[in-house]
């Protein structure tokens, strides 16, 4: 979530994609992390055609990822990953065509939902993939990237509350999905750096109620980059309220020259 589905992390300015299948399909994605790094190029021969693009897919390596992936039968996680591949190499068209032809095969498939609404947030079409993200999180109700991607389109709209409500959703089912490490299930994202500031102003909050002061202090300090210049609102929030008393917290109010 960063999101889609693959979205995006750290302050969820993406959108977040299923890299594969969705339910029941992380440990395969994790064994062909694994099996990326042990097999040669002639031990790939001995795979699977969807084996191998998966593996091709972890590597970064698209183009042969979609040539793998078109050499297995067309189901709808093959059409989705195809999406996929093409999703990160920001071919926006492309991707929305395979994940369409997966929903076709599957209407009721939430990882290609989920994908192609984050093919409608690049274009900015945050009223459609907000419908497309509320229908994935129906059909998948404890998908962590899912309730992100939602909140993040939420902000670009500038709806803040309906944004933290999806975002708090979100860290109740995985606090780690907005971790802000490099992914493959990360596509870069688009939201105006005002909406990001207030993303990660909530954030802030979030992992401030958690106890988890160190993360609520990096996402306070992104905000206040990104613009958050309300002192008054950092100083009389109640969830501040521990994170006042540490010295980190001083020192970055010290450093900053907000009025």
């Amino acid at each position: 979530m960063k999101q889609p589905w693959p979205v995006a992390a750290g302050m969820i300015s993406a959108a977040a994609l299923f890299l594969l299948a969705g339910p029941g399909q992380e440990c395969r994605a994790e064994a062909s992390l694994q099996t990326a790094t042990s097999f040669s190029e002639p031990g790939l021969a001995k795979l699977t055609p969807e084996a191998r693009g998966d593996i091709y897919l972890v590597r970064g390596e698209y183009i042969q990822a979609i040539e793998a992936y078109r050499e297995a039968p067309r189901t709808a996680q093959v059409w989705d990953k195809m999406g996929v591949a093409w999703h990160h190499m920001n071919a926006i068209g492309e991707a929305r065509h395979d994940y369409e032809r997966a929903l076709l095969i599957r209407p009721d498939y939430p990882a290609a939902i989920n994908n192609l609404g984050a093919t409608y947030f690049a274009q900015h079409n945050y009223r459609k993939a907000i419908r497309l993200y509320r229908q994935a999180l129906r059909l998948m109700p404890k998908s962590a990237v899912i309730a992100a991607n939602l909140g993040t389109a939420y902000f670009a709209r500038g709806k803040f509350r309906q944004g933290f409500d999806a975002y708090r959703r979100a860290f109740q089912l995985d606090p780690a999905v907005f971790d802000d490490a490099d992914s493959l299930s990360n596509v870069p994202g688009s939201t105006s750096l005002a909406y990001r500031a207030h993303e990660d102003y909530c954030l802030a909050e979030l992992f401030a109620q958690a106890g988890m002061e160190k993360q609520a202090i990096e996402y306070l300090t992104k905000a206040l980059n990104e613009g958050f210049d309300n002192r008054q609102q950092i100083m009389q929030d109640s969830v501040f309220t521990q994170l006042r008393k540490t010295q980190e917290f001083a020192q970055l109010m010290a450093s900053e020259k907000i009025p």
